[in-house]
C-alpha cells in the first residue's frame, strides 16, 4: 500500500456554469492511504487509469518510491488497523521480507525485531515516531498510524548513524486536512491458550515415579501409592483462563482555517491469560489510555509550525510466571490442602505450588509518559527549506513487588513479608535541525539535506524495600514507611550498584550528517549521505564517520523500453553503507572486593582491597557494514510488483563476553568485556504482490515474501569463545564461536538409547547402563568426555516467509494471513531442566525405555545428571506455519450510511493465531526471549495466544 500519493484532483465548481468553464479547476494535494484515481482531463474524455506517485518516509524526509536506491519495507496503516495487538510492530508479523519479527505473548509485552539478522548483541531496533527517537512504542496505538517505512540496508540507516545499528522504523501518525471526519473504531474479543503441552495424569506419575526408582536404586524403597495421593491436578488448568481483551479508539480530523488537526483518544484493555482473582495476586492484565494531537499551522505561505503531542497511562499487572511449575508440578498434589484450608505444600519436593505462587506474589507497573515534538518550517529563497524540530520524552514508570509470608510453607523456611519499590525517572530528547535544498536544472534534479543533532538519554532510579508491610487488599497499604528493616538506594552510579539493577545512567549523541539525491531524467539515480557522531558512551576514539553511496537505473524509462506494454517500472539498485553502535553496556573502572583478614603485618591479619575483575577501559565503536543488489519491477499497469534483493552485512568490533581461562584469579575469567565479535549475515529476499480489479464489484489481492539468512561469527577475541545463556549443573548449552551462528547449542550429540548393559559398558561413555542417552564420540578416541561436546543448531531460521489473500466482493471483504518460518531449532530447557522429582510430559510416558528394544529415543527414567547434560535430545525443530490473522468484514451499503447520516459502517470479525502446524514439544515455537545469545532457549516463557474478535469501523 502507498504511504502519500500527489494527486491531480479536479475541483469543478457548482455555482459557475459548465459553459463558462471548459475545463475545471485543477488542484494538487496530499492524500494519505487510500486508491484514487487522479482526472486531469475533460469529463468526457477521462482514462480509467492515471499514474499515482508513491511517496515513502526516509530519514528527515521523503522520496518518491520509484528513486528509492536503498532497500525500505513499506508498511500502511491498513496493514495495522483492527489487529488486537497492543504493541503495532506485532500486526505486521509476516508482512515484509528481512524483518523478522518474534511476538511476547505477556500483555503489552513489546515483540523482539530483527532486520536481516543479527546487527548487535545489545541494544534494539529503534522507532523515529515524528523525529522522537525511542525503542519502546507501547504508548501508541496502531489507529493514530499513517504509515511504517522499515529502513533494512545501511545505505537507507546510515544517515541516523550511531542511532540505528540494529535498524530503524520511521513512524508517520496521522494528520488532518479539509473537513471534519470523526472515526470511531472498537472491537472486544477472547484469547485463549493452544497447544497446551499434556502431562501425565496421577496414575501415569506415580508409575514413572517408582519406575524411576527402581533404575535408580535397584528397588522400590519409597514407592508411593496411589491411595496416599488421591488428587489428579491438572496444573495448566489452574493457572489459565479465557480471558477478555477490548479496545475503543475516536479521533477527529480536519481543518480550521490555517490550522490542521488530527486528535485521538483509546482505551486498551488486556486481561492476560493467568487466572487472576484469588489471593492478592494481580494477575498480568494491561490497561492502557492513549491520547494523541497533531497540529499543523500555516502562518504564512513559507512559515508553518506544528505540534505532535502524544500522552499515554499504562497499568501492567506483573504475576509472578507460574509456567516452568505447572510444567514440573507433580499432579499427585491438591490445589488447597483440604486439612488445613490453606495451599497444598508439596513435602519432599523443591517446587512450589504453582496456584499459591501465581496468588500470594502481588507486582504493578504503572507508567504515565509524555512525548511532545514541536517544530518549525521555513522555506526561504524558493528552493530553501529550513526545518526546527525538537521532541522530548519523558516517563516515570513506578513498580512495586510484595510478597506476604508463606504460611503454608513449614515455619521453619516462613519469612516475614517482604516489599520492593522501584521508581524510575526517564528525561530524554532529540534536536534536530535540517536544511534542505530542491532544485532542477533541466534534466538534472538535485535533493540535498544537510543538518544538526543532538539526543540525550536520561535514566535514574530510586529503590527502597522493607519487610513487615501489612497488605489490606489496596495499593496504598503497600507503604514503605509502615514496614521494618528499610533499605534504600538511589542516585548511584552505574559501576556501583549496590542492589542488582539498581542505577543511574545518562548518554549523549551529538552528530552532523548530510545528503545528496540526484537523478536524470528519473532513469539514473544517485544517493549518498555522510554522518559524523560523538557519543558520551566511548572513552577512546568518541566520534566516528559513516558514510553510505546507494545507485539506481530505471531501466523501463530508457528509450530501448518505449514501446513495451509489459513494465510499468523495471529498476535495478545497489547500495553500500558503514553505522556504528555506542550504546552497549560497559564499565570504565576495575571492580573491587574487600577481603577481610587479607594483608598481614607479621600474624595479624587486616582487611584489604584487592581487583576482582579485569576491565576493558578502551572499549571502541561496533560497527556494520553492508552491501545491497536489489530489482524492482512493476508489470501489467502495476497490477503485479516483485522486489528481489541480495544482501552481505558484517557487524564488527561487537560487545560482549568473551572467556579469558589463561587469566588467573579474575573472578570474570569467564566473561571479559570488550570487543569481542564478529559475524556476518547474508541472505536473499523476495517480495510479491499482485492487486486487480475484476470488475466493479469485485477486487482481489495476493502478497507473498520470502527471506533466506546466513547468520555466521566470523572471529573471536584472542581466538576464544564464550560458554553462556543458561546453565544446568555448570553446564552452559550456549557457546559462542567463530564459524557458528550466534546463539548456537553445545552439547552431546546423541545417537541412540544404550540397550544393555554391555553395550553402555564397552562405549567409554563413564557410569552408563542400559536406558542412558548414547552420546557420539566426535574425536574417535574411544572416551566420551567434554571433548566429544559439538555444535547442535541454531536458533536463528534459515528462511521466514508470510503470505496472504484479500477479496473484496460487493459489501464484503475477506483477508487471509499466514507466516512461519524453517530452519531453527529450539532447546526445550523447560523440559531438560529436572532436579528430582518434577512431572513427565505424555510424549516420555509413552516413548521412554523400558528394556531392550522398547524405545532408541527417549532415555529410562532417571534422577541421573548425566541424562539431562546439554544434548540433541533437547534440541527440537522450531520450523512453523501459522494462520496469522482471518479477518471478514461487512460495509452497510452507502444508503443506509446516510439514511442514518454516517459517511461509513464497516462490521468485521476476526481470528488471530487460530491455527498453528509445528513439531516442537511445547506452547509455541516462537520463543521470545529478548537477549540475543539466548534467543531460542525456551525457559518459562510466557505462552502465544489465539485472539478472536468482533468490531466495528464508523466514519461519520
Amino acid at each position: 500500500m502507498s504511504f502519500v500519493k500527489i494527486l491531480i484532483v479536479r475541483i469543478k465548481f457548482n455555482y459557475m456554469k459548465q459553459r463558462d468553464l471548459k475545463y475545471s479547476c485543477l488542484i494538487a494535494v496530499l492524500y494519505f492511504g487510500m486508491t484514487v484515481n487522479a482526472q486531469t482531463t475533460p469529463r468526457d474524455t477521462v482514462p480509467k487509469e492515471q499514474k499515482i506517485e508513491e511517496v515513502v518516509m526516509i530519514g528527515y524526509g521523503s522520496q518518491k518510491k520509484e528513486n528509492v536506491t536503498g532497500s525500505i519495507g513499506i508498511v500502511s496503516a491498513k496493514d495495522l488497523a483492527d489487529k488486537p495487538n497492543a504493541n503495532p510492530i506485532s500486526s505486521i508479523q509476516g508482512k515484509l521480507a528481512g524483518v523478522n519479527i518474534t511476538n511476547s505473548g505477556t500483555p503489552g509485552g513489546s515483540p523482539r525485531v530483527d532486520i536481516r539478522g543479527v546487527g548487535s548483541l545489545t541494544g534494539n531496533t529503534v522507532f523515529i515516531v515524528d523525529g522522537m527517537i525511542t525503542t519502546d512504542i507501547s504508548y501508541l496505538s496502531s489507529q493514530d498510524i499513517e504509515s511504517m517505512s522499515v529502513l533494512k540496508d545501511p545505505s537507507s540507516l546510515a544517515i541516523f548513524g550511531a542511532q540505528a545499528a540494529n535498524g530503524a522504523i520511521i513512524i508517520k501518525t496521522k494528520t488532518g486536512k479539509g473537513k471534519p471526519v470523526y472515526n470511531f473504531n472498537s472491537y472486544i474479543g477472547f484469547k485463549k491458550v493452544t497447544n497446551v503441552p499434556e502431562m501425565v495424569n496421577s496414575d501415569q506419575y506415580i508409575e514413572l515415579y517408582n519406575e524411576k526408582l527402581y533404575n535408580d536404586n535397584g528397588n522400590g524403597a519409597g514407592s508411593l501409592n496411589r491411595n496416599q495421593f488421591p488428587a489428579d491436578t491438572k496444573w495448566f488448568d489452574e493457572i489459565f483462563r479465557t480471558s477478555m481483551i477490548n479496545s475503543n479508539d475516536f479521533s477527529a480530523t480536519g481543518s480550521l482555517g490555517k490550522l490542521n488537526y488530527y486528535g485521538s483518544v483509546g482505551y486498551l484493555q488486556d486481561e492476560g491469560i493467568l487466572a487472576a482473582g484469588r489471593g492478592i495476586n494481580s494477575g498480568s492484565d494491561f490497561n492502557r489510555f492513549n491520547s494523541k494531537l497533531n497540529l499543523s499551522y500555516k502562518i504564512t505561505d513559507n512559515i508553518t509550525i506544528g505540534d505532535n503531542f502524544s500522552f499515554s497511562k499504562i497499568r501492567t499487572d506483573v504475576a509472578q510466571n507460574p509456567l516452568l511449575d505447572a510444567y514440573s508440578a507433580p499432579p499427585i498434589f491438591s490445589v488447597m490442602n483440604p486439612n488445613t484450608g490453606d495451599y497444598q505444600f508439596f513435602n519432599g519436593y523443591s517446587i512450589p505450588n504453582p496456584r499459591a505462587k501465581l496468588d500470594l506474589y502481588r507486582s504493578q507497573v504503572r507508567q504515565e509518559r509524555l512525548l511532545n515534538n514541536v517544530w518549525g518550517e521555513l522555506k526561504f529563497l524558493k528552493d530553501f527549506t529550513f526545518r526546527i524540530s525538537y521532541s522530548s520524552d519523558n516517563y516515570s514508570p513506578s513498580q512495586y513487588e510484595y510478597t506476604p509470608t508463606l504460611t503454608y510453607v513449614p515455619v521453619s523456611s516462613q519469612v516475614a513479608p517482604t516489599l520492593v519499590t522501584r521508581n524510575f525517572r526517564n528525561r530524554n530528547y532529540v534536536w534536530d535541525n535540517t536544511i534542505n535544498w530542491k532544485k532542477s536544472f533541466g534534466n538534472h534534479n538535485f535533493d540535498i539535506v544537510a543538518g544538526f543533532s543532538r539526543t540525550r538519554t536520561s535514566l535514574s532510579q530510586d529503590y527502597w524495600s522493607a519487610k513487615n508491610v501489612k497488605y489490606d487488599g489496596t495499593n496504598a497499604s503497600l507503604n514503605i514507611a509502615n514496614g521494618t528493616d528499610l533499605v534504600h538506594v538511589s542516585g548511584i552510579d552505574r559501576d556501583d550498584a549496590v542492589v542488582s539493577g539498581v542505577f543511574q545512567d545518562q548518554q549523549r549523541i551529538e552528530s552532523f550528517f548530510g545528503r545528496i539525491n540526484y537523478d536524470y531524467k528519473g532513469k539514473y539515480l544517485l544517493n549518498a549521505s555522510i554522518r559524523r557522531d560523538a557519543s558520551s558512551q566511548i572513552n577512546v576514539d568518541r566520534s566516528r564517520t559513516f558514510p553510505a553511496v546507494s545507485a539506481g537505473w530505471v531501466i523501463s524509462k530508457e528509450d530501448f523500453m518505449s514501446e513495451q506494454n509489459i513494465f510499468n517500472l523495471l529498476k535495478l539498485r545497489a547500495s553500500y553503507g558503514e553505522l556504528g553502535n555506542p550504546n552497549v553496556g560497559r564499565k570504565f573502572n576495575a571492580n573491587t572486593s574487600i577481603i577481610g583478614g587479607g594483608a598481614y603485618f607479621g600474624t595479624t591479619g587486616y582487611p584489604a582491597t584487592t581487583v576482582d575483575q579485569f576491565i576493558d577501559p578502551a572499549i571502541g565503536w561496533e560497527t556494520t557494514t553492508g552491501k545491497d543488489v536489489g530489482l524492482e519491477m512493476a508489470l501489467f499497469n502495476n497490477k503485479l510488483k516483485i522486489d528481489a534483493a541480495y544482501y552481505d552485512k558484517d557487524s564488527k568490533n561487537v560487545v560482549y563476553g568473551v572467556n579469558q581461562g589463561t587469566v588467573s584469579g579474575a573472578a570474570n575469567w569467564n566473561n571479559f568485556v570488550t570487543n569481542a565479535y564478529s559475524f556476518n549475515n547474508k541472505g536473499f529476499e523476495l517480495s510479491v504482490n499482485y492487486n486487480t480489479k475484476i470488475n466493479e464489484n469485485m477486487t482481489i489481492g495476493v502478497y507473498g515474501n520470502f527471506a533466506s539468512l546466513k547468520n555466521e561469527i566470523t572471529s573471536v577475541y584472542g581466538g576464544s569463545y564464550l560458554a553462556a545463556g543458561a546453565s544446568l549443573f555448570g553446564n552452559s548449552i550456549v557457546r559462542l564461536q567463530a564459524g557458528q551462528a550466534v546463539g548456537s547449542y553445545y552439547g552431546y550429540n546423541v545417537t541412540g538409547v544404550f540397550q544393555t548393559d554391555a553395550e553402555a559398558a564397552t562405549s567409554g561413555q563413564s557410569g552408563a547402563k542400559a536406558g542412558w542417552f548414547k552420546f557420539q564420540d566426535q574425536d574417535g578416541n574411544g572416551i566420551i568426555d567434554s571433548r566429544d561436546k559439538t555444535f547442535l543448531g541454531s536458533p536463528i531460521p534459515k528462511g521466514t516467509y508470510g503470505f496472504g489473500v484479500n477479496f473484496n466482493i460487493y459489501a464484503i471483504d475477506i483477508a487471509v494471513d499466514f507466516q512461519g518460518v524453517f530452519g531453527n531449532k529450539i532447546y526445550n530447557y523447560n523440559r531438560e531442566q529436572r532436579f528430582g522429582s518434577e512431572t513427565w510430559d505424555l510424549d516420555m510416558y509413552e516413548n521412554r525405555w523400558q528394556g531392550a528394544g522398547t524405545s532408541n529415543t527417549n532415555s529410562m527414567i532417571t534422577s541421573n545428571q548425566s541424562i539431562i547434560l546439554p544434548n540433541s535430545f533437547y534440541v527440537e525443530d522450531g520450523s512453523y506455519i501459522r494462520i496469522r490473522n482471518i479477518q471478514v468484514g461487512y460495509n452497510l451499503p452507502k444508503a443506509f450510511a446516510k439514511a442514518l447520516s454516517i459517511t461509513k459502517l464497516r462490521l468485521y470479525v476476526s481470528a488471530q493465531n487460530p491455527w498453528t502446524s509445528f513439531k516442537y514439544n511445547g506452547f509455541s515455537p516462537e520463543i521470545t526471549n529478548t537477549d540475543r545469545v539466548q534467543m531460542g532457549i525456551d525457559n518459562n516463557i510466557y505462552p502465544i495466544s489465539a485472539i478472536y474478535t468482533v468490531g466495528m469501523n464508523l466514519t461519520f
